[in-house]
């Protein structure tokens, strides 16, 4: 029994010196275990701080073609898709009713202006007579009434004229403003009635474009406060929620121009509008985008990739390499995080190096073996 203790006593005393010289390497033993991990250095550009939200575009106008007239519709002068200008013909209706009464109108005219003139050459003769005691006072003003009469009367012809010019004009149908056409709501040969709710087709003004967007009411603050900081309006991005977020060709660069008079209490937020030129028809209606507020544009800022930032239970923070490859812990403070890469506030300083990739198996005081580039597994 003392000869078994005295042998697994050995084994252990055997094994605690092999880990002393072979798993700490000694004098004559191998190099402690080093950690491949990924590397990168912190990097100096202006980088812009905004809020995110999801936008809806809008057109800046949107006007629902209706008749004011009824009739026929005789011609449709467009194409669905089209994009037109502001007085471009659209649909014509048949006229000939309106005609008629502006030519009973015109004919009226006529009559009423004749019987003026006899009636205003009677109660000239009859003045003449009265100044010679052949007529009487009343008879001077019975036709003075008359000719007033007849004047009230042209009067009258002359804006049933007018009116009828007005509802011949609504028979040649267009364009109250430029924008691109929708689907065709009636067709050619239909009888139409200007109290039709249906109207014959939607004309959307895209350019410019609005975009629509809500953020939470804690927001409000923020944004009051960069709006008075800011020379000029903020400035808004809309990007093309299926592109690539990088792309130039999916974001879009307009201004904030409206932040609402009030919060709405059922949702918590605030309604945001900004406005687009739109040139390139890129914003259509109806449209959901990815929306970037801007607040403010912070210059030369020191920023890193996201991955090298670790969350600790005291906050964020980094894995530094120093001398001989060794790595140590070092808190940061972070001003902004997103799309990749971080802003460092303080923490960090240009030309340092920071573990990028593989950090997660480190420790502080490891030796790493450092590379720039690819993932370590």
């Amino acid at each position: 029994m003392i000869r078994s203790n005295v042998t697994i006593g050995g084994v252990i005393i055997l094994a605690l010196a092999g880990y002393l010289i072979f798993g700490r390497g000694g004098a004559n033993g191998p190099p402690a275990r080093t950690i491949p991990v990924t590397i990168a250095k912190p990097t100096r550009q202006d980088v812009p701080v905004y809020l995110n939200a999801v936008g809806n575009v809008q057109a800046a106008n949107s006007v629902l073609i209706r008749v004011r007239v009824d009739g026929e519709i005789k011609r449709i002068a467009f194409e669905e898709g089209q994009f037109v200008n502001a007085g471009d013909l659209l649909a014509e209706i048949d006229s000939r009713s309106v005609r008629t009464d502006m030519e009973q109108a015109e004919a009226q005219r006529a009559k009423d202006e004749s019987l003026l003139a006899n009636a205003r050459s009677d109660l000239e003769r009859v003045a003449k007579l009265a100044q010679r005691d052949f007529a009487s006072r009343q008879s001077i003003d019975t036709q003075r009434s008359l000719v007033a009469q007849l004047e009230a009367q042209l009067r009258g012809d002359l804006a049933k004229i007018e009116s009828a010019r007005v509802q011949l004009s609504y028979t040649r149908i267009t364009a109250p403003i430029a924008g691109r056409l929708g689907a065709r709501l009636i067709d050619q040969g239909n009888i139409v009635r200007a109290a039709d709710a249906t109207g014959l087709v939607t004309i959307k003004q895209i350019e410019p474009a609005f975009v629509t967007f809500n953020l939470p009411e804690q927001a409000y603050p923020v944004v009051a406060a960069a709006q008075k900081a800011h020379d000029g309006p903020l400035k808004v991005r809309a990007l093309r929620r299926d592109g690539p977020s990088g792309a130039d060709k999916d974001e879009h660069e307009g201004d904030l121009s409206l932040v609402n008079n009030e919060i709405d209490q059922t949702s918590g937020t605030v309604l945001m509008k900004a406005q687009f030129s739109n040139t390139d028809h890129a914003l259509w209606p109806g449209q959901f985008v990815n929306v970037r507020l801007v607040l403010e544009t912070l210059k030369n800022a020191l920023i890193v990739p996201s991955s090298v930032i670790v969350q600790g239970p005291d906050g964020p923070f980094a894995y530094v390499v120093g001398s001989d490859n060794v790595v140590a812990m070092r808190p940061l403070s972070i001003v902004q995080n997103r799309d990749g890469m971080a802003v460092v506030a303080s923490g960090l300083d240009e030309g340092e190096t920071v573990v990028s990739d593989g950090q997660y198996r480190l420790r502080p005081g490891a030796v790493i073996a450092p590379s720039t580039s690819g993932s370590q597994s």
